[in-house]
């Protein structure tokens, strides 16, 4: 990949990385309960979920995708129902003592992993995108196996920087937000429920 068609394609994955979704309201949400080390964790489950969506895409999978409805109408309800249980538990956890910090003792590194790359993995939209965006980057005249290294590089350089300022973002905000905190999980988990919505709506119309 030519230099600045890379700087070009850096200059696109962050932009996708800044574009409001589920992996940015979960580091946000994860850096406030549990602090932005623990949610680091969130952060590094969330990129790989992204990068393995993204290997998917470029090797044709995505193109399957769209020729058969039906599969990516299974893959966008469980994504759904994913993320309304992900909303309603988020719904439902109380505001932690920040000064005891329990919050982050008590949470699993490998529990904030999995619901990381699982929000990721839970959006089958974002193999389309991928499918629809990555191409116009790729140099035909070079090996794909060749390009495709760089390019999950430099998407996950980028994401993992847009989440990672997320997290440390609502870690700064645990101060302000020490009597507030039950009022923002319940906005995280019904923004959570609202996309779920939103997916299934689309598959209706």
């Amino acid at each position: 990949m030519a230099l600045e068609t890379w700087f070009l394609f850096a200059l696109a994955m962050t932009g996708l990385a800044l574009a409001p979704g589920p992996n940015g309201l979960l580091a946000l949400s994860h850096g406030l309960l549990y602090g932005h080390r623990q949610a680091l964790f969130t952060v590094l489950g969330g990129v790989s979920g992204f990068i393995l969506l993204m290997a998917v895409s470029v090797l044709g999978v995505g193109a399957i995708m769209q020729t058969h409805g039906s599969l990516l109408m299974i893959m966008k309800t469980a994504g759904a129902l994913y993320l309304t249980w992900l909303g309603l538990k988020l719904w439902k956890t109380s505001a932690p003592e920040w000064q005891e910090n329990q919050a982050s003792d008590q949470v699993s590194r490998r529990i904030l992993f999995r619901q990381g790359s699982l929000t990721a993995l839970a959006n089958p939209k974002v193999t389309l995108v991928f499918a629809a965006f990555i191409p116009q980057f790729i140099d035909p005249t070079r090996s794909l196996l060749s390009q495709l290294p760089v390019m999950i590089l430099t998407f996950a350089a980028c994401e993992f920087m847009v989440e990672y300022t997320l997290t440390r973002i609502a870690h700064w905000l645990r101060p302000w937000l020490s009597t507030r905190g039950k009022i923002f999980n319940q906005c995280c988990g019904s923004a959570f429920i609202l996309i779920a919505l939103l997916m299934t709506f689309e598959q209706l119309v």
